[in-house]
């Protein structure tokens, strides 16, 4: 028993010792584990946030990643800043990196973190909500990224938080009411997103606040009252939204304010006369394009500390009385597309006041009612100007000479005033011009050579004033071109090829309505960037060079109203960009082009020319409403809504030959009969002529016609009606008077020039003739038409079997039938020669004094219903002063 009981003893020993020993080794293994996660658990915490922050990132392109591994403590990897007691992450910076993927939730485990910087990269998702457990955050800078969804509503847990920057992203919904408990926030940027709903008035809460950005969201409603509570703001921009309404009078007290950005939104409202008294240190004040009314308030002349005031496109009123003198400061003053005027006095006496803002760079007065004369103040104005602007106002004078002290003027805009005199030579001492605009304007004179020092000119804009003279040939010293229109003005000359040696013309060259003259330079090919080429009513001839293929870009062309001839060049059909092509009242003739239809074309113009053959049936061709052949009288074919005449088959014109043939046969052998029997004839019509002249279908000699009754007539000259057109006119079927009796109303082109002289001409031959083989000229009208421009017209008698040239040239535009039916025989050939002799013999002979046609030929040999020869237009013709001479020779 005793042995027993030391055994047991011994036992309860050695247990109570195996006891002891495993609770020693279990301290010892807990001692250690406590140490372990004392040295690396929050450390290992932070690391594995950044590894998980790597792995998010898919593209690095400056391999910053690549120190980010286990050979440095993650301390040292760049873009990390650690604290130094306990080595935990305080910042992570990687601004402008060029990052792309996105922002993993494990940045919500850098506990220690105050700084977040990723900037400038293109880092997208969303901003993950664990953001919101970083308690100790400070900074979170996500400017321009591709960051989607809303701003997260936990980011108000960030207590510490004084600078919140998500500008520049593709964040939606609204501003989230919980950030109201950022009581510490300094800077809050949020602009260009898009932001919805209004801005919250808790802002107003925000006392540290000194910067608000809300620029461009979709941000509507009225600006909050409360935001006159923010005493430390200095920056307030809300501009490019859709806010409306009146700014809260408490915005116009913020007496740090220097910044004042509300443009583009619909505020309305005026603004208060003591604004810039409230506001002493406002630098920036932008509020243009809203509806703001009323005048300039009056203490804009005592901003002092002013650089950049923008009031355009507003509804501002009354005159501008305001001094500027005493804006050192000011860089930009822009008052432009308001109601602002001069005064009474028609003196411009603010722009005098201007010369002594010596930083002035940007001065924008258009679109106002500013009336007055610049005189010399042009060229007092600060040296460092590069944009001055005062189009579409009432100024009037000289263009000032001495802005060529402006040494670095980049912007000239004096375009739709009513400047007159002409362009000064001291142009050409702004070498820095870029864009020179003076279009509609009364400037005359010529083309200042000095505009070839101008070599970094970009644009140049002279269209619709009185301009004359040539095109100096050293423009091509601008040879940064890009655009030059010269429309509308009294240019002459030939174009100089010099003009086609500026490579970089590309929006376009306009030089149409003026008095060029020869041939387009074959040299117009090097323009192979142009987009609109414009030479339209010009006296421009020749043919259209085949090198206008080369310009590729071309999307306009225009060359109608000119004497070009010849065909139309095969290379425009090179030309893939085009879109509009006018060739119309030229010249030309021959087929079009059948590769004309493989052009994008929307619009074609091709009227009143000479072309002839088969119109083709695609592309453009293809909807009549998208071109114009009138005036083309030997087309056929094309599609059906044009009613061109059918084309002839390559077998009719085999069988249409050997019939012609039999009656050239036939005619010849019994043509010594016929001109027996055509004198014979020649008295017999001649008495029946003299009892059908007695028959008029008018019933006065000579109607009296106003321009309202010949309009009627014809339809509103419809084209309908328009039987020819001439050198100086168009010829229209009319039906006149209660009789209805059908007339031919020949209308005079005023702007052609010798036009008025031809009418004249006209109405001197025919006043005193009369002969059964001369046109009979009813009444004449000299008026003007509901525009206000002359109208002048002719009626004539209306012949209804057409002209002599109608039926010696019908191959084209009618049938094998109809070409039986209206051809002429040798009997009726003859008898027209002797019509037209015995209207000759007349007019040289016969009159009181003698006419010389100067323009007999087949189109003006017309036939009334007997197919008798009647000779008409005597637009040009001639009176010979002296008839015994005359009768002599």
């Amino acid at each position: 028993m005793s042995l027993r009981l030391l055994c047991s003893i011994q036992f309860q020993t050695t247990l109570l010792l195996f006891v002891v020993l495993l609770h020693v080794e279990t301290l010892a293994v807990f001692g250690i584990s406590i140490a372990a996660t004392t040295y690396f658990g929050g450390n290992e915490t932070d690391h594995l946030a950044l590894l998980a922050f790597k792995r998010q990132i898919s593209r690095d392109p400056e391999n910053i990643f690549s120190s980010w591994n286990d050979s440095l403590h993650f301390c040292e990897w760049e873009g990390i800043t650690c604290g130094r007691k306990h080595r935990r992450v305080i910042a992570l910076d990687l601004q402008a990196r060029g990052l792309v993927g996105s922002l993993s939730p494990y940045i919500g485990n850098l506990s220690f973190i105050r700084k977040i910087m990723l900037p400038n990269n293109s880092i997208g998702g969303k901003i993950p909500d664990e953001v919101g457990r970083l308690f100790r955050l400070q900074v979170l800078w996500l400017r321009n990224n591709s960051f989607q969804g809303e701003i997260p509503a936990n980011l108000s847990h960030c207590s510490n938080l004084y600078f919140l920057s998500v500008s520049r992203n593709n964040l939606s919904g609204s501003i989230p009411m919980e950030l109201a408990f950022l009581l510490k926030l300094e800077y809050l940027f949020v602009d260009r997103n898009n932001l919805k709903g209004e801005i919250p008035t808790f802002i107003g809460n925000l006392s540290s606040l000194q910067q608000l950005d809300a620029y461009d969201n979709v941000l509507g409603g009225h600006i909050p009252d409360a935001l006159g509570q923010l005493k430390s703001l200095n920056f307030l921009q809300l501009a490019g939204n859709k806010l409306f309404g009146l700014i809260p009078p408490s915005l116009y007290n913020f007496s740090s304010l220097t910044v004042f950005s509300l443009f583009k939104n619909e505020l309305s409202g005026s603004l208060p006369t003591n604004l810039f008294l409230t506001l002493p240190n406002l630098q920036w004040f932008l509020i243009y394009e809203n509806q703001f009314t009323g005048s300039l308030p009056v203490s804009l002349s005592n901003a002092s500390e002013l650089q950049y005031f923008h009031v355009g496109k507003n509804n501002f009123t009354g005159k501008l009385s305001v001094n500027f003198g005493g804006l050192h400061h000011l860089e930009l003053l822009s008052i432009a597309d308001n109601n602002l005027e001069s005064g009474n006095d028609d003196e411009m006496n603010f722009f005098q006041s201007l010369v002594n803002c010596s930083s002035l760079q940007k001065l924008g007065l258009s679109g106002n009612q500013f009336k007055g004369t610049l005189h010399n103040v042009l060229g007092n104005l600060s040296t460092q100007l590069t944009y001055f602007a005062i189009s579409e106002n009432l100024i009037f004078g000289e263009i000032p000479f001495g802005m060529g002290n402006l040494v670095n003027l980049a912007t000239l805009w004096l375009s739709d005033n009513k400047f007159s005199g002409t362009i000064p030579e001291d142009i050409g001492k702004l070498k820095k011009l870029q864009r020179l605009y003076l279009h509609n304007n009364k400037v005359s004179g010529r083309l200042p050579i000095a505009l070839g020092n101008l070599t970094l000119l970009n644009e140049l804009y002279l269209t619709s004033n009185k301009l004359e003279g040539t095109i100096p040939p050293n423009i091509e010293n601008c040879q940064n071109l890009l655009v030059l229109s010269l429309s509308q003005n009294n240019l002459s000359g030939i174009i100089p090829k010099q003009l086609f040696a500026i490579p970089m013309l590309s929006i376009g060259l306009f030089l149409g309505q003026n008095f060029f003259v020869g041939s387009l330079p074959s040299e117009v090919g090097n323009l192979v960037h142009l987009e609109v080429l414009d030479l339209s009513e010009n006296k421009l001839s020749g043919k259209i060079p085949s090198t206008l293929g080369s310009c590729t870009s071309l999307e306009y062309l225009y060359v109608e109203g000119n004497l070009f001839q010849g065909e139309i060049p095969i290379s425009l059909s090179t030309s893939r960009s085009i879109q509009v092509m006018d060739l119309s009242r030229n010249n030309l003739s021959g087929a079009i082009p059948n590769l004309l239809e493989k052009l994008s074309l929307k619009n074609l113009n091709l009227s009143f020319n000479d072309f002839q053959g088969e119109v083709p049936t695609k592309g453009v061709f293809a909807n009549a409403s998208a071109i114009s052949l009138i005036g083309n009288r030997r087309l056929c074919g094309g599609i059906l809504e044009l009613k061109l005449p059918r084309c002839l088959t390559k077998e009719e014109k085999k069988i249409k030959w050997p019939f012609a043939l039999k009656v050239v046969i036939s005619m010849a052998c019994v043509i010594l009969v016929i001109t027996i029997v055509s004198f014979f004839l020649f008295y017999w019509r001649k008495n029946k002529r003299n009892d059908k002249s007695s028959e008029s279908s008018l019933k006065q000699s000579f109607l009296r016609v106003s321009y309202q009754m010949l309009l009627k007539a014809t339809d509103g000259f419809s084209l309908a009606n328009l039987i020819g057109v001439g050198s100086f006119g168009s010829v229209y079927k009319g039906i006149l008077g209660e009789d209805r009796a059908i007339v031919a109303i020949k209308v005079l082109n005023t702007e052609r020039q010798g036009a008025s002289r031809s009418f004249i001409s006209e109405c001197e031959a025919l006043k005193n003739i009369r002969h059964r083989n001369l046109v009979k000229i009813i009444t004449s009208c000299s008026s003007v038409d509901f525009r206000g421009n002359d109208f002048r017209a002719l009626v004539y008698e209306f012949m209804p079997n057409g002209s002599l040239e109608n039926w010696l040239h019908m191959n084209l535009e009618t049938s094998i039938m109809q070409v039986e039916i209206r051809s002429l025989s040798i009997l009726q050939r003859t008898n027209i020669a002797i019509d037209v002799a015995c209207a000759l013999d007349y007019l040289h002979h016969h009159c009181p004094m003698p006419v010389v046609h100067c323009d007999i030929k087949p189109s003006n040999i017309l036939f009334d219903c007997d197919m008798i020869a009647h000779v008409g237009d005597f637009g040009l013709a001639k009176f010979l002063l002296r008839p015994t001479q005359f009768q002599k020779k």
